[in-house]
């Protein structure tokens, strides 16, 4: 898991970092310029998206996934 957790952080580091390269390879993404701004909605979107993957990467190398993945999804999977 440790290793994995590396990669998401790098992955999500690179989509931080070269945001720029990201928005004119990609283009813009609509949803992110309605809902966070005409001039930089993509910009903070692909940034966003960065930062919940090096979240997402740090929480698979603590070892704590499955905790915190049963916790955060636990309002849409049904108890049984």
């Amino acid at each position: 898991m440790i290793i994995l957790g590396l990669v998401i952080i790098a992955v999500g580091t690179i989509l931080v970092v070269k945001t720029e390269w990201f928005l004119e390879n990609f283009g813009r993404i609509t949803w992110f310029e309605d809902k966070l701004g005409s001039e930089g909605g993509s910009r903070l979107g692909y940034k966003l998206v960065g930062i919940a993957f090096i979240f997402i990467g740090i929480v698979m190398m603590s070892g704590n996934s499955n905790t915190f993945f049963t916790w955060a999804l636990s309002p849409l999977i049904p108890k049984s």
